[in-house]
């Protein structure tokens, strides 16, 4: 019997995966637990229409995210530091810190986890900050920290 599977099975496939499998397996142990559908023409169709949709919405969401780079790319934000004697900077610059700076400066709300820092930014001077922005969108974000209180 075929059975079109509702999520991950250990010993049969992953989740959307047309398998085969005894009637027994499937009538007694796939089916009742929910594990799959028999893969009946309107299950199958049904499938193909879910993963349709699912293509769609991560197209969507990947030009909408290329987009939010192409503007990211172009923009600059600055924050302050304190700074004592010899230029010796108190603290460091953190990814939350640009998270709030975006959306106080720019206006776009960006995940403090999305941002990407090799290192800490300890001194004044202008960085460049990446931004996962998708799995497949990175954006480079400018950085401009002054000397502050």
């Amino acid at each position: 019997m075929k059975v079109i599977l509702l999520q991950d099975v250990k010993s049969l496939g992953k989740k959307d995966q047309i398998v085969d499998v005894s009637d027994g397996y499937a009538r007694n142990f796939v089916l009742p637990k929910k594990l799959g559908l028999e893969a009946t023409p309107k299950n199958i169709n049904d499938l193909k229409l879910k993963k349709a949709h699912e293509d769609k919405v991560a197209a969507e969401n990947l030009a909408a995210a290329q987009a939010l780079a192409a503007k990211i790319n172009e923009e600059e934000i600055t924050l302050s530091i304190k700074v004592g004697e010899g230029g010796r900077t108190f603290g460091s610059v953190s990814s939350k810190e640009i998270a709030e700076a975006c959306k106080n400066q720019l206006g776009h709300e960006i995940d403090k986890k999305k941002i990407v820092m090799k290192d800490s930014i300890k001194s004044v001077g202008s960085f460049e900050v990446d931004i996962k922005l998708h799995t497949k969108v990175t954006a480079k974000l400018s950085v401009k920290v002054v000397e502050g209180k």
